[in-house]
């Protein structure tokens, strides 16, 4: 664990800092989009700290947390290595990448950069691979919070995920219309977020279905993505940061004190029913070391929020070496969170029990709240601080990818000139619908998310790895040393395909028919895309000026 932390210590002390000063020469004094084209809605300045916590709770949502809960069955080794090596050299500099490049393209969603450097069927292409994502995910997250909500899980964590949204609509107000202290406020809410969590044990909520909490969820969502972000997402957001390094920060340092051994063993190379280990063991961690999703957060919101060039350094390096921290977490307590070997046997005795999510995150909460409770906290208090905490991370994740998938339908609508589609209550309303199908919409007694999750992470990477080459694209056409973002790009495009060909193969011979033509087409427009990055690259050595999107 000492090793893990010098490697981050190495990461963001010397290597982000050549990414910024010789590879991005990133400037102080530029004048950001969030100054430029302030509206008050979408584009609004914002303090570096608070767009962080923003940032960081916006991609860290339950996929850092289920992936490695799920590739441990193939042993802590190769898991953590992953979500250590692989965030430091790919997933950082990708978030990193996709920050500087939105911000320099006027805020602009990593979609419409990828049309100012490769030519407009590059944006369509980009826009149906995000739609898809995006909508597919916030389905599965929207029906696993409401799982959590139920009775059987962790009702005690409705009244503390509450009482954080109403403390951040009241902070937002009051910071921005009657220029209160935010500082203070931040305080005094935290405090209050504390008081909520030390009496939830005795509160629990045991209202309501599934399906009555997905419908709450879906209506927040389209709230949060209409409101503006200094009413609803700064506050609610930086609170829930804070509530987040708490709960990391408790679960890491209760960890030495507890000091366990690994239940787990450390490589298992064939687990029962698993798929090969490599490339799938890099798929099924996917946003624990590098999210393409992550490229549609730093291109969506946090772009349009950056106060200064230099601050992408911290939210964008710095937010991904976060999300990397709460995925080692994951690792730990789904290997030595366990009491004993046998029980992590059980646990993950063939591929068929360890892909179910649900138990995934009851295996992650019971372990991360066994190293806090090593600290002395009462077990049940420390049960409901890791569930509020692994609520928070979705629930911000849902809201903001909501925001995100309206921007992409707005970029959608101005494709293809449907002029209503530029109403944000009317965008808003079609980004909830799309969320709503995945989570709604039954396959085979399952539904629509449930059923295509397995293409998620495919889908994920494939994304990660098209961002990258957006980013390479655009260091080549500028000649600025583009190896940082060259060689993470072939290896998660390299390493993505052939998952992709491995499973479409499976869907074939199992006959999953739905399966293959969504997993053939996704593969099919990535491939495009690269095509049409091949295509630019060659006409920009031909001597060809670029594409006409302003991009600095």
């Amino acid at each position: 664990m000492l090793l893990c932390f010098a490697f981050y210590a190495f990461g963001y002390g010397v290597y982000s800092r050549f990414l910024a000063r010789r590879v991005f020469s990133l400037r102080p004094t530029e004048r950001t989009p969030a100054h430029r084209l302030e509206d008050g809605v979408d584009y609004v300045p914002c303090h570096r700290y608070v767009l962080f916590g923003h940032h960081y709770a916006s991609i860290t949502g339950l996929s850092p947390m289920l992936g490695p809960a799920i590739a441990v069955i193939w042993g802590w080794v190769p898991a953590m290595l992953w979500v250590v090596v692989g965030a430091v050299l790919i997933g950082c500099v990708h978030d990193f990448g996709a920050l500087v490049v939105s911000v320099r393209a006027r805020g602009q969603s990593i979609g419409v950069v990828a049309a100012g450097l490769m030519g407009p069927r590059a944006k369509s292409l980009m826009h149906a691979i995000i739609f898809f994502g995006v909508s597919l995910a916030m389905g599965v997250f929207a029906f696993i919070i409401a799982t959590l909500f139920m009775p059987q899980f962790y009702p005690q964590a409705v009244v503390p995920s509450v009482l954080i949204l109403v403390l951040a609509l009241g902070i937002g107000w009051l910071v921005r219309r009657r220029k209160a202290n935010l500082w203070k406020l931040i305080g005094f809410g935290f405090v209050i977020v504390l008081a909520g969590v030390a009496v939830a044990p005795g509160m629990p909520v045991s209202w309501g279905s599934r399906t009555g909490w997905i419908l709450v969820l879906l209506g927040y969502a389209w709230l949060a993505s209409v409101l503006p972000v200094w009413s609803l997402l700064q506050p609610r957001d930086f609170l829930n940061s804070l509530l987040l390094y708490l709960g990391l920060g408790l679960a890491y340092i209760g960890f030495f004190f507890v000091r366990p051994t690994f239940a787990a063993p450390a490589v298992d190379l064939a687990p029962e029913g698993a798929p090969r280990i490599f490339p799938f063991v890099f798929i099924v961690i996917a946003c624990g070391a590098a999210s393409g999703f992550h490229s549609l957060v730093s291109s969506g919101t946090t772009a349009k929020q950056l106060d200064r060039e230099t601050d992408a350094r911290l939210i964008g390096y710095g937010g991904m070496m976060g999300e990397s921290l709460l995925g080692l977490l994951a690792v730990l307590a789904c290997t030595a969170g366990f009491s004993s070997s046998e029980a992590w046997s059980e646990h993950y005795r063939s591929w068929d029990a360890v892909s179910d999510l649900g138990s995934k995150m009851g295996a992650f909460i019971e372990g991360a709240s066994r190293f806090v409770a090593g600290l002395g906290l009462p077990a049940e208090q420390a049960r409901v601080l890791i569930a509020v905490m692994v609520v928070s991370f979705a629930l911000t994740t849902l809201d903001s990818a909501t925001r995100l998938l309206r921007y992409n339908i707005e970029e959608i609508g101005q494709t293809l000139r449907l002029r209503p589609l530029s109403n944000r209550y009317l965008s808003s309303g079609v980004a909830v619908a799309a969320i709503a199908f995945f989570a709604f919409y039954e396959i085979d007694g399952q539904t629509a998310g449930l059923a295509l999750w397995q293409l998620f992470g495919s889908v994920n990477q494939l994304l990660a790895g098209l961002a990258l080459l957006v980013v390479s694209l655009y260091l080549i056409q500028r000649r600025r040393p583009a190896l940082p973002f060259l060689v993470p790009m072939l290896f998660m495009m390299a390493s993505t395909f052939a998952a992709m060909a491995f499973k479409l193969r499976d869907f074939a011979r199992g006959g999953q028919t739905l399966l293959l033509i969504v997993g053939g087409t996704i593969t099919g427009i990535a491939l495009w895309l690269v095509v049409e990055a091949l295509l630019a690259l060659r006409r920009y050595m031909g001597g060809e000026a670029v594409t006409s999107l302003e991009i600095e």
